[in-house]
């Protein structure tokens, strides 16, 4: 396995690979990882680190995943509250009385693609393969969010909806947050038919020619990473504040699960970010 980027980190601890970021690195009051598919116990297409509970995996594996997982990147496993995506724009505010949700107790709402929370001792958790994971911290505040942006999120603005969260709920200053996107399915591979390039063709204010690309016959390039750092830099962030990885889901299949590259047949990745204790 050959593993490059300019700008996203692979780190193994106990034979656990997983990535962080250098500007999410320095900050010292939050904790942060992006999975990857080495140092599980799953077997077959959800082969190894499979963090998803939902593709027909064994649980009491996914749940020794998450064990291994948090063990290697520094979480603490009861310290976990997982998204309920269906690629909608819900954010919620969470609290250590939600510790569990989507782990080891049920989901209680159907529908959450992002979080956010000040505790200390509380694991946002976000579900990916090859959507767009959004790391979002407020060093000043001391406030983190967490959300997952597939197309549809993204057109619907899921980014600057988290940021407007973070703002009504603990008066976060958009200019302060510091933002990573990270590893998802790349302009180079995100390939799309007409009716979703007219989504994205209809951010008239974003430029779409920058994130947008004609392949012909119907076919059109999207870039989801540079769309959703318009969306955040319209939102109010600083363009110095945020960082947009380098690494394709897609391109980098042996060492993350990617639903195009495998046709569906595959494990889930997490990203997870917390307030240190």
């Amino acid at each position: 396995m050959v593993f490059y980027s300019k700008n996203t980190e692979l780190e193994f601890v106990d034979g656990v690979g997983f990535l962080r970021f250098p500007i999410l690195k320095k900050l010292d009051f939050i904790n942060h990882a992006f999975s990857t598919r080495i140092g599980g116990v799953s077997e077959g297409p959800y082969k190894s680190m499979n963090l998803n509970f939902k593709r027909g995996d064994d649980p009491d594996k996914v749940t020794e995943n998450y064990r291994i997982f948090c063990r290697a990147a520094g979480f603490d496993f009861d310290s976990l509250i997982s998204s309920s995506q269906d690629h909608n724009t819900f954010v919620r505010r969470v609290t250590k009385k939600d510790c569990g949700i989507g782990i080891t107790r049920p989901n209680d709402i159907e529908s959450v693609d992002s979080l956010i929370t000040n505790e200390p001792g509380v694991t946002l958790v976000t579900h990916y393969a090859d959507c767009t994971p959004i790391f979002l911290a407020d060093p000043e505040k001391k406030v983190i969010g967490l959300a997952h942006a597939g197309w549809r999120g993204t057109v619907d603005k899921i980014g600057e909806l988290t940021v407007e969260k973070m703002k009504s709920e603990f008066g976060c200053d958009p200019s302060d947050i510091i933002a990573v996107i990270g590893p998802a399915i790349g302009a180079c591979c995100y390939e799309v038919d007409t009716p979703v390039y007219e989504k994205f063709a209809c951010l008239t204010e974003l430029k779409p020619a920058y994130f947008t690309k004609m392949l012909g016959h119907g076919k059109y390039l999207v870039d989801l990473k540079e769309t959703n750092r318009r969306m955040l830099m319209d939102a109010g962030l600083l363009s110095i504040n945020i960082s947009i990885s380098d690494v394709c889901t897609k391109c980098n299949s042996g060492l993350m699960y990617s639903h195009r590259a495998s046709g569906g047949e595959r494990g889930g990745l997490v990203a997870m970010l917390s307030i240190k204790n």
